[in-house]
């Protein structure tokens, strides 16, 4: 998809100035996004503005339309700007989404060496944390929610006797959301990957441990719909601890060439 109106914004024709600068060398397109995301940052294009024409932009940057084009179609994919056709069509910045800057702190994470863990230790600073914020906020929805995966996971353990680990990361994914803080949520979506990472690994040493943990999820979510903190703290510190030090073990093993031992 592309900006299809070339003409002039005759609205505002001396607004961009030297706003924009020519690039000439490497990546041309990379560059012009590069220098696009920075305009925004610095405030000077702000959300809603309208970009200029792709013809306009091409003579500013000294480069053809085709590289504007593509400049334009990594902004959009960035969540930078939406490219709307027709006679009022154009490239329009736009902020980005809370689900897409998760997803790259996401990839940021997986990408990264990071042990299995790191990312537990992470998990029982933050996950702990929020059990306040979940144990006010976390209404009827939530409740049911986060009781609809337990039933899923009680029924995959009787039918399969194994216990996926992708329902655990929902789980507690969707814990984060129940304290109705889109920044609790985004930093629990992003995390969803390493969160991942770390179960399977933990799950490895111990084939049966999501029967245990089904059961603790459970409890705490009991212990939210009862409004009872202290018992909701004492679950899921439990509950992480014991992934945390079987991961030790994990980690241990590895460093002493042996097995882990079941914690």
């Amino acid at each position: 998809m592309s900006a299809h109106s070339d003409a002039p914004d005759t609205s505002a024709p001396d607004r961009y100035g030297d706003m924009f600068n020519r690039v000439n060398a490497g990546r041309v397109s990379r560059l012009i996004v590069d220098q696009i995301r920075l305009l925004i940052r610095d405030g000077q294009l702000k959300a809603g503005d309208r970009l200029p024409s792709e013809r306009e932009l091409g003579e500013r940057f000294g480069v053809s339309r085709v590289t504007v084009r593509e400049a334009l179609r990594g902004l959009e994919a960035n969540g930078l700007v939406t490219i709307r056709v027709g006679a009022r069509g154009g490239a329009f910045v736009t902020a980005p989404t809370s689900a897409l800057v998760g997803e790259g702190i996401s990839d940021l994470l997986t990408f990264s060496v990071i042990e299995p863990g790191d990312v537990t230790e992470a998990r029982q600073v933050f996950e702990v944390g929020i059990v306040s914020l979940v144990c006010q906020r976390a209404d009827e929805t939530d409740i049911a929610d986060l009781l609809e995966i337990c039933d899923r996971a009680e029924a995959h353990l009787k039918a399969e006797n194994t216990y996926p680990a992708a329902l655990s990361a929902e789980f507690h994914v969707r814990v984060a959301r129940a304290t109705h803080n889109a920044a609790v949520e985004m930093l629990a979506r992003s995390f969803h990957g390493p969160m991942l990472m770390s179960l399977i690994r933990a799950q490895e040493e111990d084939p049966h441990v999501g029967i245990r943990g089904t059961a603790e999820h459970r409890e705490f979510v009991l212990a939210v719909q009862r409004r009872d903190e202290a018992a909701a703290v004492a679950v899921m510190t439990e509950h992480l601890a014991r992934t945390a030090q079987r991961l030790r073990n994990d980690r241990s093993a590895h460093k002493d060439g042996g097995s882990a031992t079941d914690s």
